[in-house]
């Protein structure tokens, strides 16, 4: 894989990071309210957040292998 892709899928693997880890204590903050149908959908966009960084890194795998 050359550098620069690596150093891309690298910075893009940081940021969904941390929009998995913002968007898990969004979901939590709304987990204990009235509004919990809120958290159900910040979950579910978390699950989503997590299966795409489980799809970088296998596509940094099959770049590198």
């Amino acid at each position: 894989m050359p550098g620069s892709d690596a150093a891309v899928l690298s910075s893009i693997v940081a940021q969904i990071e941390d929009l998995t880890r913002r968007v898990t204590e969004l979901a939590d903050s709304y987990g204990t309210t009235p509004d919990s149908a809120i958290a159900a959908e910040l979950y579910a966009a978390e699950r989503a957040l997590v299966g795409a960084h489980r799809a970088l890194d296998r596509a940094m795998r099959s770049m590198s292998g």
